[in-house]
């Protein structure tokens, strides 16, 4: 029943265009004539009018067909459709000219008559679809006038900021009307953009919304400077109006410019970090028509990871996991996002060697990125001995099985805690790069290449700062931080798993990659941003309270210990600790095997001073 309605929809519509644009032919072939004789048409030319019309009707309607004019929604018209118009009207009337020449025309309207017809038709075609779509702009914007619309500008007079004005005005839900374009570049402003006047510059915005009675403005700015948004987000905060942005150019690739992707302004935005660039053949070459594996794949990195990963085409993706509802998610979005990918969804721990080799066996990936361990300090001082399953022995269950499946390559997600570790979390990931390292040496001509990552924190993840503070600000204050002069690096997430990818694609076996995290920020100072993000004053509307380091916890991170050389990559964000310098202690497996045998039994502090005998420059937080 559904086909049979489907069929007779299109089949009134086909029926419809044809007579409509039938008609509009007839139309203009009447006008042509009556102009290239004054309206006074010749009683000969009168009768070639019908024999003529035989011929052109055809032409015509069969260059509108050919250049897929029946499936066009009249009442959308924008330049590609004026540009499939007028070569269809272009094709045809050359068409008619030809055999014009060729039979003499003798029987046929004057060659004029033609040529004027271009121009009529094209004239006729215009106006038709043009004015359809003013009618459905005035219907929608109608209402949308009647009703308790807003006031919109615009941030940003570029294609970006032009691509959301159509969307907006395509949504009449929205309750949304676009006022002005607002932009700093003085060859813009006084133009106008869709009909709406570019104003300008940015910094006089609180007397441009008191004007226009303005309450919300929206930066599509996909490619400022970091600098650039933190002064109009200050400018818009100062003269308290309500803003959302535009995500950058990299955050929205491969979707178009959408009202979908609005959100508000993030600490991300104010980072100041170019966009990476990936080897995307490259990639594409190791990843497509494989099984990956992600371990950790509900976590912030790890289900980045498979976002990115599943854009490169992989046969299948194995998505390991223990918490159960992080697991769900990201196998949903994935299907929502990927339907053509197989996400294999594994609930499981990397702890379990058991049920974590049933999966290898069944699936065998060709790539493995370990993402899955503990990573809260505080937490993890207090409970030595679940990092040390989860972060050591869980590493070797992953690697030691990875080579027994005839995995190619396996990447580890290690931390920038690692070097000289002051806490419990630090020195276990040290100790799953040695294993790691360990590993890569077993491995036999043409196994498995171990490589590792390391990084700092990222942006917005789980148990990091900027959710914490988004809490804190929303209750009220007060934000707090641990020292007034604390440091961290910080990427954002898709940065990370971008350059995770780009270092496995790169590595041979042995490398431990440490990613350029630019320079370091005061927690201090992020914490005021994100005060003045939501347009209250530091120290006076949300109180800034510092509490002292919590146990494990030091007032700068390193990304490199002092006896590890430096080597660069062929990726400027990307540099490589040599594989001779990779420090570590002989048999290291073994020791870790033994090490964790009782270990839930053992005091903690012992722990401790056991993980110290693995990694001598981890210094035990005596507080802790």
């Amino acid at each position: 029943m559904e086909k049979l309605t489907h069929f007779y929809r299109t089949a009134s519509r086909l029926v419809f265009l044809l007579v409509g644009y039938s008609g509009l032919i007839v139309l203009a072939l009447w006008l042509s004539l009556q102009i290239r004789f004054d309206f006074s048409v010749e009683p000969l030319y009168s009768e070639r009018f019908l024999f003529a019309l035989a011929l052109v009707l055809p032409v015509k309607l069969a260059a509108f067909g050919f250049f897929r004019q029946f499936g066009s929604l009249l009442t959308f018209f924008s330049l590609p459709d004026a540009k499939r118009i007028f070569l269809a009207l272009a094709v045809s009337s050359l068409v008619l000219l030809a055999v014009w020449f060729f039979s003499g025309g003798s029987w046929m309207l004057p060659r004029g008559v033609l040529v004027i017809d271009f121009v009529i038709s094209l004239l006729v075609f215009f106006g038709m679809r043009t004015g359809l779509r003013i009618v459905r702009e005035r219907s929608l914007f109608g209402d949308r006038q009647k009703g308790a619309a807003r006031n919109v500008a615009i941030i940003g007079a570029g294609e970006s900021g032009s691509a959301l004005f159509r969307e907006i005005q395509s949504k009449q839900g929205l309750n949304l009307r676009v006022v002005c374009f607002v932009d700093d570049d003085p060859s813009k402003i006084g133009g106008t953009l869709h009909g709406r006047e570019i104003l300008g510059p940015i910094h006089k915005m609180a007397k441009i919304a008191d004007h226009l009675d303005i309450s919300k403005a929206i930066i599509a700015m996909p490619n400022a400077k970091s600098g650039v948004i933190r002064d109009t987000v200050a400018i818009l905060n100062a003269s308290g109006i309500e803003h959302d942005i535009l995500p950058t150019v990299s955050q929205i690739l491969h979707h178009q410019v959408s009202i979908n992707f609005l959100r508000t302004v993030n600490p991300e935005d104010l980072l100041g970090r170019p966009p990476v660039t990936l080897d995307e053949p490259g990639l594409r070459e190791m990843l497509r028509g494989g099984t990956v594996m992600v371990t950790g794949a509900g976590g912030s990195i790890g289900s980045e990871l498979c976002r990115q990963i599943a854009f490169f085409n992989p046969e299948r993706l194995v998505l390991v996991e223990r918490s159960e509802p992080a697991l769900f998610s990201i196998e949903q979005e994935l299907k929502n996002s990927f339907p053509y990918l197989l996400a294999e969804p594994c609930a499981t721990s990397v702890c379990n060697r058991p049920g974590l080799a049933a999966i290898f066996e069944k699936y065998r990936p060709s790539v493995v990125f370990h993402a899955a361990a503990h990573k809260h300090v505080p937490l993890m001082e207090k409970q030595p001995a679940e990092a040390l399953i989860n972060n050591c022995l869980g590493t070797w269950n992953t690697g030691s099985l990875a080579a027994a499946a005839g995995c190619k390559k396996a990447v580890l997600v290690s931390t920038d805690k690692a070097v000289n570790p002051t806490n419990v979390m630090g020195a276990t990931k040290r100790v799953a790069e040695m294993v790691w390292a360990e590993l890569q040496d077993q491995s036999p001509a043409g196994g498995c290449c171990f490589s590792a990552v390391r990084f700092g924190n990222v942006l917005g993840s789980s148990g990091s700062v900027i959710p914490i503070f988004r809490k804190q600000i929303s209750a009220g204050g007060p934000v707090t931080v641990t020292h007034p002069e604390v440091t961290r690096f910080f990427m954002s997430i898709p940065e990370a798993a971008g350059l995770i990818l780009q270092s496995a694609f790169q590595s041979s076996g042995g490398e431990i990659f440490v990613l350029d995290m630019g320079d370091p920020i005061k927690i201090s100072d992020m914490a005021r941003q994100m005060i003045e993000l939501c347009g209250l004053r530091p120290d006076e509307d949300i109180k800034i309270v510092f509490t002292g380091l919590r146990p494990g916890e030091k007032l700068f991170e390193e990304t490199i210990h002092s006896a590890e050389n430096v080597t660069e990559t062929g990726h400027k964000k990307i540099m490589l600790l040599r594989p001779e310098a990779n420090r570590r202690t002989s048999d290291m497996v073994r020791q870790l095997q033994t090490l964790c045998e009782g270990i839930c039994s053992v005091a903690p502090e012992a722990i401790k001073e056991s993980l110290h005998a693995l990694v001598p420059e981890y210094k035990i937080w005596k507080n802790g």
